[in-house]
Formats: structure tokens, sequence, C-alpha cells
């Protein structure tokens, strides 16, 4: 073939991806598959015009974009500060979604005309595109090579050559349609947003996908303290060292009552004699709503509620029919996590670490309703459904100019508190005093305590703390959730939390405790979620 057959193949693949990129990808590798077409010259022309059309978007959302940001209607919804804060994102991270666009249907189109409209960096575009480009163009055209035997004949031999075309194409304005119809309804910018920010912010990440990469670490401690559940040793004064299941109650018990916020242990029964036993404890003991609720056997915040009456606590009482706690409602406004060791021998334990606490709530305009107030917030939509969930009943509701409403109570991560590193909070005063508490513990040597206070100097030098609750073995330190932590920070914090779990379980099994058993454990843990009858949504 000569030079100028070559050079209008290469031509042509180019401006086909000016058309269609996927489709010209599709049928590049169908070319190549029949050897119309050299593997090198189909990819390389892929690649290019790939690029060129995604510095194109780039190219309109910087020519028209920018105007389009100063219209008087949409400065209105999109605030100059909100402008700054997302110019900023898209320099520092913006390539990022470049390259996760790619690879989620719909997203590129929107992502690459904002980084144009916004971004202020053409270079860290290019960068991602052409990663992006990189990677997607082989995979796609590879595949299709190698798929070729496959998937030409039987289409030839179904449809025919004009058949096959038209099912390609039609196919291909199917889902434009459908995508222009998902794009127009509420919301669903911010939901893609929401989506494609996921790639990248790994404190949404589920939590399997999250501790993937832990896994070679927690091997090499297997075989360093020769056995994998010598860490469920850690804690002998709860069950399997306090995996899942345990009784918050029991622990509680444990403590020192002067630190622990009052509680009290309803059982199972009737609604009746249960709802009859919470009037009789408070009662007795003077307390007044708002009480919390939650399930004594629970995790990362399932099930909690504020009661602010009987009705309320008749309702929960009739959802939930396992044993609850009933504890005293601490207002704050502060919430940590202080996450203690303590290695068995050593006189004095450590913090190793201290979450602070940022509950979520949005402040009205008198314009806008719950529901766009939450799809708007760039860090509340990544969890929005939580939250719409949680006011279903309200999110038609404008809040007034300045009102402002709270959208979490419970302390956890999952049910939309932003977790950040507390480490200004350590002083060798709060560390004596959670030392002393813990030791009270018999059998309690690494967990987590969930503290709420009220002044920050009282907190620090260890005289206003208000234990809420204890978690043990698998407690995390929550500081690694810090938004502004790289995640290679995170995993070295997470490492190092590992280490000493297991080292501790490996001292106390040389003074004589017990690791669990894998088949014991396994039910156990299987048991708990079987039976466990709770609404996974805090209030």
């Amino acid at each position: 073939m000569s030079s100028a057959e070559l050079l209008g193949q290469f031509v042509s693949i180019v401006g086909a991806t000016f058309v269609s990129e996927d489709l010209t990808c599709i049928g590049t590798g169908l070319l190549i598959h029949e050897g119309r077409v050299g593997l090198a010259l189909g990819l390389l022309a892929c690649f290019l015009g790939i690029v060129l059309g995604d510095l194109g978007l780039w190219l309109v959302g910087r020519v028209v974009g920018v105007p389009v940001l100063a219209w008087p209607s949409v400065k209105r919804r999109l605030p100059a500060e909100q402008i700054e804060h997302l110019t900023a994102w898209f320099d520092r991270q913006g390539w990022q979604a470049v390259l996760a666009a790619r690879f989620l249907p719909g997203a590129r189109l929107p992502i690459y005309l904002a980084a144009g409209a916004l971004g202020q960096r053409a270079h860290r575009f290019t960068y991602g595109a052409l990663l992006a480009a990189a990677l997607w163009t082989p995979l796609v055209v590879l595949a299709v090579v190698l798929l070729g035997n496959v998937v030409v004949p039987a289409l030839h031999a179904v449809l025919g050559a004009t058949g096959q075309t038209l099912v390609v194409a039609g196919g291909l304005l199917f889902c434009g349609w459908r995508l222009a119809a998902w794009l127009r309804g509420r919301h669903q910018l911010q939901r893609l947003l929401a989506r494609i920010s996921k790639c990248w912010r790994w404190e949404f990440w589920p939590g399997w996908l999250f501790y993937l990469p832990l896994l070679p670490w927690l091997g090499f401690l297997t075989l360093r303290y020769r056995g994998p559940l010598v860490w469920t040793a850690a804690n002998p004064g709860i069950p399997d060292g306090g995996v899942v299941g345990e009784s918050k109650a029991a622990i509680l018990d444990r403590l020192p009552r002067d630190y622990v916020l009052p509680y009290s242990l309803i059982a199972t029964g009737s609604t009746r004699d249960r709802l009859a036993a919470v009037q009789a404890q408070m009662a007795a003991r003077g307390w007044q709503f708002p009480v919390i609720l939650k399930p004594d056997a629970s995790q990362r915040g399932a099930g909690l509620k504020l009661a602010h009456s009987l009705t309320d606590v008749a309702a929960y009482i009739h959802e939930h029919p396992a044993p609850l706690l009933v504890q005293v409602y601490h207002p704050g406004p502060y919430e940590a996590g202080v996450f203690y060791y303590r290695r068995p021998g050593e006189r004095r334990g450590r913090i190793f670490s201290i979450t602070d606490k940022h509950f979520p709530s949005v402040t009205g305009n008198g314009r806008e309703t719950l529901a766009e107030l939450i799809w708007k917030h760039p860090r509340y939509r990544m969890q929005a459904p939580t939250f719409l969930e949680r006011f279903h009943s309200q999110l038609d509701r404008v809040l007034a100019d300045g009102e402002s409403l709270r959208l979490a109570i419970a302390g956890n991560h999952c049910q939309g508190t932003m977790f950040c590193d507390g480490a200004h909070l350590v002083t060798d005063e709060l560390e004596r005093v959670i030392d002393r508490i813990a030791r009270q513990f018999a059998g309690f040597y690494i967990g987590r305590f969930d503290v709420r206070y009220g002044d920050v100097d009282e907190f620090m030098a260890g005289r206003d703390l208000a234990i809420v609750e204890l978690n043990g073995a698998t407690s995390e330190s929550t500081n690694i959730y810090d938004p502004a932590w790289s995640l290679m920070r995170a995993y070295g914090t997470l490492g190092r939390q590992w280490q000493l779990l297991f080292a501790i379980g490996a001292s106390n099994r040389a003074r004589g405790a017990q690791p669990s058993r894998i088949w014991p454990l396994l039910q156990a843990v299987r048991a708990y979620y079987r039976t466990r009858q709770v609404n996974l949504l805090a209030d």
C-alpha cells in the first residue's frame, strides 16, 4: 500500500472520531481484524483523533463556558466563591476527573466542558486526556480485533452488512436518547458529578475496596505473629476482642460511671412492657427528653434515634425488637473519636489518634429546597442518598434565609459526619485521664472511645468528656478519613494500627489469652448479620 493510501486511511480514521469515537474504534478494530488496516496505524489514528476531540471539547468550554459563567442567571446559582472553589479543584485534581470520565458513560461531555470553563491550567487537562486515551483506545480496538472471529461472522450471518450497520447505529441513537432523558431529570448532573468524584475521593469508597490493598500487610502480620486471628486476643475482656455483635451495655458497665453518659439497657419483650420499662427508668433517674435510642449490638451508628417523646419511643420499640439502649442525650456540640492503646505490661497507655468530628448542616437562602441545597453542596452530594432518605418528608421545604438545619446527629462517617484529624487536641492531661479510664476495664488494651464534650479547652484538659460508647478490636483510627489526607498517609496510619493490634494480641496470647477460632468467629459474624433487625440509617 502506498504512502498516500496509508495517509488517507490515517486521516479518515482521525476524522471519523470527531463523529463517533466509540463507533470509529469498533470499525477500526474490525478493519484491523480483516487485514485492511495495520494495527499500529489504526491504534495511533484512533488515539490521535480521540485526544484532538477531547482538546476540542476543552476549547469549547473555554471559549463558550467562561462568558456563560458571567450571565446573571448563572451567577445566582453559582456564586463567585463557589466558582473559585471549583476552579482551584480543577487545577489541582481535574486531570483525575478527566481520566475517570473517559470510562463513565455520559460523563465525558459535561466534565470536559467544565474543565475548559473552570480550569486555568491546560497542561493538567492535556495530561489527563492523553492518559485516558492511551488506556481507552487499545482497550476498545484490541477487544474488537480479538473478538472479531466471533462477533463479525455472527452479525453477517444473521443481519447482513446493511442490517449490522443499522443495529449499531440504532443502538448508538438509543443510548444517546436515554442519556439525554436521564440528564434532563432532577439533579442528575449533580448525581453524575458525585459518582465521578468517588473515583478519587477514597473516603467514600466501599469498605471492601478500601481495605483490599491492606491484605498483603495483614498476610505479613499473620506470618510474623503466627496466626491470622491473634489480634482477637488484643482485648480479652471483650468477646472476640470486639469484632461484631458485642453488647454496648456490657462494655459500658466496665467503665467508671463518672465518665460515661447515663444509660439503661431495655431487654426484649412486648412493646407495652418495654415502653413501661423506659418510662420507669426515665422517672427513677430524672431523665428528660430528648434521649438517644440505639440497638445494644450495632455498628456505624445503625439504628440510632433521637427520641423527643414517648410516641417516638413506642414507634422505635415496635420497629426494633432486639435489646436496646436508652441513653441521655449530650448536645455537644463537639464529638471526638479517641483511639487508645496500651501494650500489656506497660505502665501507661497512649492516645494513638483523635478524630475531630464535624456534623453536616445546610443553611437556607430563602429560594432553594432542602434537596437542592444537598445536591448543590460539593460534599453532601457524595452522601446524598443518606440525607435524602433521612429527610424524605422535608425535601421540598424551602429553608428561610440564614436558617440552619443539621443533617446528622450520629458521629459516624457513613451517616454523613466528616472526620478530620484531631492531633491538635491531644494533651498529656487528656492522655492521663483516658489511660486511667481504660485501665479500670480489665482486659481492654486497644480501641476507640467515642466522646462528646461542650468546651474544647476543658476537653483537652481531661475535665469535659462524656463517653458515648467504647469500640474494640475492629474499631478504626477514623482520622484516616480526613479529606485533607493523602491515600498513602491513610494506609500508613491504618497499617500501624493493625500492627499494634497484632502485637498486643500476641503479647496477651503469651500471657494465656486465647485468640478466637476461625469457624466459631465466622459463625458469630454470620449470625449477627442474619439476625440483625435494624434500620441501618441513623436519625
